[in-house]
């Protein structure tokens, strides 16, 4: 079975498919770090040593927010941020319709 047909097979259950949706910020703010720590050409060694840490702090940190288990600080993705020559910008954005038939339909 491909990778694609299992996340398909997966997501088809929807206690998996409302964990996944739970899951999306995190899973958004980490592709935005790794594609921002690639673009500086950046490794995780090199991401630590700018921040004043140590690289298993840059993995635990990169790691943590796929797992959903643990949300850093936000000193924590400044200072990562500004690491790869980013800045940290947070928003409110306004839930759709959509956002809120898709929330109302998982808690069913």
């Amino acid at each position: 079975m491909t990778h694609d047909k299992l996340k398909q097979a997966a997501l088809s259950q929807p206690e998996v498919f409302a964990e996944y949706e739970a899951l999306a910020p995190e899973f958004e703010i980490l592709r935005q770090m790794l594609q921002a720590r690639e673009a500086a050409g950046l490794t995780q060694a090199e991401v630590a040593e700018r921040m004043g840490t140590k690289q298993p702090a840059v993995t635990r940190l990169e790691s943590a927010l796929s797992s959903g288990k643990h949300s850093p600080s936000l000193s924590t993705l400044r200072s990562y941020a500004k690491a790869v020559g980013c800045h940290l910008e947070i928003r409110f954005v306004q839930t759709t319709e959509a956002d809120k038939s898709r929330r109302n339909r998982r808690s069913a």
